[in-house]
């Protein structure tokens, strides 16, 4: 019997009676990381990293959680579980299980290339490998993070020229706080929809570090004056919502891998496309694959029967596995809470 199995709940080591990202109610979950298709709510225990648990506090609320620092030891029913740096997010971690010399590794959502700000990706040694392939086609090459820095500060700059607000589509959680960093030298103050602000408040209030600049809420009272020629942060719900009224004239700019196809940013239609992604590209995956070592590779969510494929003609045994992981739930999130926030603006 395989160390982790893959069940209708979620991974399960049935040697530790514990689940990794279960995406139903268990006794004992260990999260990889804080995203709502990996941190789901109604388990009874949850451990997590250090970093993790006040992010999952402001998504599930208050519930019995454990924290772990990277490379830390943890016996449970015998079995040896240890995190390491996945950097994807702040605080996500690949799982690491041991049990009669046997280690597998649920890597969950990952990216090699470090962005200063969620740890950088530990590859570690094991049996068996379990991996996402969300970007998993050799049509995605991620630039160097600097070079879409750049893009996005003279995209800015060219908006400011014309006199119109920036908006910049991004995740409330992972890639908000790379556009801060993306935008730390500009000396003005960063506007923020209310999902965002809430959990920029979240992470500051837990005393991890940021990018030190100047952020504000956007609310109802917030005068059109002085959001004029602004930069804004808002999730993915906002492009075509009546929320952007109040930052016309405006320039809307999306941060995601998905830009990289040009397609994509055609069906959008956008005024920016920043291919910024917080998972692993082709080369990125190959490589963290190549590190582990690993005999078996588990392909998830993504591209898993391409990429499972590819893996097995070049002599690395992978078999693709169904999940329920991915970007939607995340979506749907972003727009319950636009939803409310547009409700509070008209």
């Amino acid at each position: 019997m395989p160390l982790i199995e893959f069940t209708d709940k979620g991974l399960f080591c049935r040697a530790g009676n514990f689940y990794i990202d279960p995406w139903k109610p268990v006794n004992y979950a260990i999260i990889t990381h804080a995203h709502s298709d990996h941190a789901k709510w109604g388990s009874k225990n949850y451990l997590c990293h250090t970093l993790t648990k006040p992010l999952l506090q402001a998504r599930l609320g208050n519930n019995h959680y454990e924290t772990m620092e990277w490379n830390e030891t943890k016996t449970i029913n015998g079995v040896k579980v240890s995190l390491h740096p996945a950097g994807h997010i702040i605080g996500s971690s690949q799982v690491r299980v041991e049990c009669n010399n046997e280690v597998w590794v649920a890597s969950g959502d990952y990216k090699v290339a470090n962005d200063g700000i969620s740890g950088a990706f530990e590859p570690v040694k094991c049996n068996a490998f379990i991996t996402e392939s969300t970007f998993g086609l050799p049509i995605y090459c991620w630039k160097h993070q600097e070079a879409v820095f750049e893009n996005m500060r003279n995209w800015i700059l060219a908006n400011k020229a014309l006199n119109k607000t920036s908006i910049i589509i991004a995740y409330s959680l992972g890639k908000a706080q790379r556009v801060l960093k993306a935008l730390e030298d500009f000396d003005e103050t960063i506007f923020m929809h209310g999902a965002t602000w809430n959990m920029h408040q979240a992470i500051i209030n837990a005393g991890i570090s940021l990018p030190k600049i100047k952020a504000e809420r956007v609310m109802p009272e917030t005068s059109k004056e002085k959001l004029k020629e602004s930069i804004v942060i808002a999730p993915p719900g906002a492009e075509g919502s009546s929320w952007l009224k109040k930052f016309s004239p405006y320039a809307i700019g999306v941060c995601s891998g998905w830009m990289q196809v040009r397609g994509n940013v055609r069906r959008k239609n956008v005024d920016g496309a920043f291919v910024l992604s917080d998972h692993a590209d082709w080369t990125g995956l190959l490589q963290a694959i190549k590190a582990t070592k690993a005999e078996k590779v588990y392909v998830t969510h993504g591209y898993q029967a391409v990429f499972s494929r590819y893996l097995n003609e070049k002599g690395i045994w992978s078999a693709e596995v169904k999940t329920e992981y991915g970007e939607e739930e995340e979506e749907k999130e972003n727009a319950a809470g636009l939803a409310e926030e547009s409700g509070k603006m008209d």
